[in-house]
């Protein structure tokens, strides 16, 4: 993570993203632009959380680590997205892990600017409560889609969410196969069958998307994001 003092570049995000309401003038003056790299994390789960992150650029992803030391992606997000937000309510530590896809950048801004100058603030208040309404609508639909559909769909959308113009690496297929929850024999079955289909290529651990169209008539509307 870095922090990028460009006031101006600041204010452009927040204009492009129309969130110039949901601020209090006091708290303009708090708000620090992030930068993180591909593969870096955000948050981690159980971490506390001090900070307000708001993705203004590029996707991340959202994943939950159980007891048992298994983890399940639960959505890829792009902007306009919140991190932090229920944390911020409650007063708890991160309940997610959260890392950066493609590079990404968030405003960020400490819990204690929040609550000095925005605790009462309705716009901003109004902004959070859509948010995380909608999060806990979409966890719903996650939670359906993992139970509910086959492997193959699972994994087309899984593929989907972290390509980029079809060319996206997936260097453990073991990891994969924990973050849309299946096992690592199931999942080397469906791969097989994908690299017959066309659809991908393997080599030595890695998959590389060859027909991401193939791939987005498989998982219909049912990706990760």
């Amino acid at each position: 993570m870095r922090e990028i003092i460009d006031h101006g570049k600041l204010e452009s995000y927040i204009q492009m993203h129309q969130i110039d309401r949901i601020f209090t003038e006091q708290l303009h003056q708090h708000l620090t632009l992030y930068c993180f790299d591909k593969g870096e994390l955000i948050c981690s789960q159980g971490d506390p959380a001090q900070y307000l992150y708001i993705l203004v650029e590029g996707k991340i992803k959202i994943y939950t680590n159980s007891a048992e030391g298994k983890t399940l992606i639960l959505s890829f997000k792009t902007p306009l997205e919140v991190i932090g937000d229920l944390e911020y309510v409650q007063s708890i530590d991160f309940i997610n892990t959260v890392e950066a896809v493609s590079s990404v950048v968030m405003i960020g801004v400490q819990h204690r600017w929040l609550k000095q100058f925005s605790h009462d603030h309705a716009p901003l208040l109004n902004f959070l409560l859509e948010i995380i309404t909608k999060k806990f609508h979409l966890k719903n639909k996650s939670m359906s889609f993992n139970i509910m559909y086959p492997v193959e769909v699972r994994l087309a959308s899984y593929l989907l969410s972290i390509s980029f113009e079809g060319s996206e690496l997936v260097t453990s297929i073991k990891d994969a196969a924990n973050l849309i929850g299946t096992s690592y024999r199931h999942l080397n079955r469906v791969i097989t069958q994908f690299c017959n289909e066309g659809l991908i290529e393997r080599n030595r651990g890695f998959i590389l998307v060859k027909d991401i169209e193939g791939l987005r008539k498989l998982a219909g509307d049912n990706i990760y994001e």
